[in-house]
């Protein structure tokens, strides 16, 4: 069992909250962490799984079912199935209102499960539960292994790299054919399976609809909602550029990333490292790797931001909190990486003191006063001591 990073805060919210909900991509161990934390709660707890027919036929009269489990915590699975729980959800809380009443555990964000974000406003507590991130597998994988096969269980922990590849294939196929269509996107699967592998080759690079458009021919409005509802069902992620009073020319567009590195090699056909080391994407894939290992453990106060000029000046991270720059990231797949010109600018354009260049392994050193090099790592628990 690996213990999720997320756990020990999930326990304080629950004590907290009369509604937590555990979001996230399916496949990632939403289930198994929510029977975890149902042994260590201080209420005897029933788990109902939305796609169990038995379970499902349940909630024929939910109101009936709710006030008959009062006293338990209500574990409810795949929730996003039955929208029209939330607001008897919120009624039932409203009459009873105490910590650890439901926990509910969605395969989207809550942008897409709208009706509870509405319904419950004040009363749920979100937290995102992503694939293992790397400082929840070091003692298992390595670092390699994790990049090449990715952070969803299934995928990762397997011995066998056919296994792993077969799994991954399955995955995009199911969730692209039955779950994002379940969940309300109304494009062809064909287009979205296009779109998906288009994303793959422009990975790590500035969005461009107009130019997605002309090669999918699809309208940019079209692609626009195909790409936001692959944000909000956590498989991609949009990285927006920062921006401030400035005189100088800003590049606006956001970098795409599919957000686990094992999908990503999986749509490119990228089997091993020596195919990896060969293949163009290489850098971009190191980059997003790292990107959302950090994105996975940064606390929920801050943000993340590139940098571009259009002169060329670019930080590949930019750490916010409360909108304001305070830390700078430069990422290289090298063991003796340089600090360009352009990264030199961008440090003072944004006026930070301080900035870290992240290499899969090394002894931390400094290259200048301010840019220290440090592995991948050591960054991660940089970013757990903001």
């Amino acid at each position: 069992m690996v213990e999720r990073y997320i756990f020990k805060e999930l326990l304080e919210i629950i004590e907290e909250f009369p509604v937590v909900g555990i979001v996230g991509p399916r496949q990632v161990g939403k289930t198994t962490l929510a029977k975890l934390l149902s042994k260590h709660i201080k209420k005897e707890t029933v788990l109902l799984d939305l796609e169990n027919p038995r379970d499902l036929s349940k909630l024929t009269d939910p109101l009936l079912f709710f006030e008959n489990n009062q006293t338990k915590c209500i574990i409810i699975d795949e929730v996003q199935i039955k929208k029209e729980l939330f607001p008897i959800i919120r009624a039932v809380v409203d009459q009873h209102r105490e910590p650890g009443r439901f926990i509910l555990l969605g395969s989207a964000s809550p942008e897409l499960i709208r009706d509870s974000s509405e319904s419950l406003a004040g009363r749920i507590y979100y937290k995102e539960l992503t694939p293992f991130h790397s400082k929840e597998i070091q003692s298992i994988v390595s670092y390699k292994k994790h990049w090449l096969y990715g952070g969803y269980p299934e995928a990762l922990l397997t011995e066998s790299l056919a296994k792993s590849k077969r799994w991954r294939r399955s995955f995009i196929q199911t969730y692209i054919e039955r779950d994002l269509p379940m969940l309300g996107l109304p494009s062809k699967t064909s287009d979205v399976q296009r779109l998906f592998r288009m994303i793959s080759h422009i990975h790590g690079q500035q969005l461009n609809y107009n130019s997605l458009s002309k090669s999918l021919g699809l309208s940019s409005p079209t692609i626009k909602k195909q790409v936001e509802f692959l944000e909000h069902a956590y498989i991609v992620r949009l990285l927006e550029p920062y921006f401030f009073n400035t005189s100088k020319r800003l590049v606006k567009s956001p970098k795409i990333y599919i957000r686990d590195s094992g999908l990503l090699h999986s749509l490119l056909e990228v089997d091993d490292f020596d195919y990896l080391f060969g293949h163009p994407i290489i850098g971009n894939s190191w980059e997003g790797y790292v990107i959302e290992q950090i994105a996975s453990v940064l606390p929920e106060d801050y943000s993340l931001n590139y940098y571009r000029t259009q002169q060329g000046a670019e930080l590949d991270l930019v750490v916010c909190k409360n909108l304001r720059p305070i830390l700078g990231i430069e990422i290289k797949l090298s063991s003796s990486p340089k600090f360009s010109i352009g990264n030199e600018i961008s440090l003072n354009d944004l006026g930070l003191d301080k900035c870290y260049v992240v290499v899969p392994e090394v002894e931390n050193y400094f290259l200048k006063n301010n840019v220290e090099v440090v592995s991948l790592n050591e960054m991660i628990n940089i970013i757990i001591a903001l």
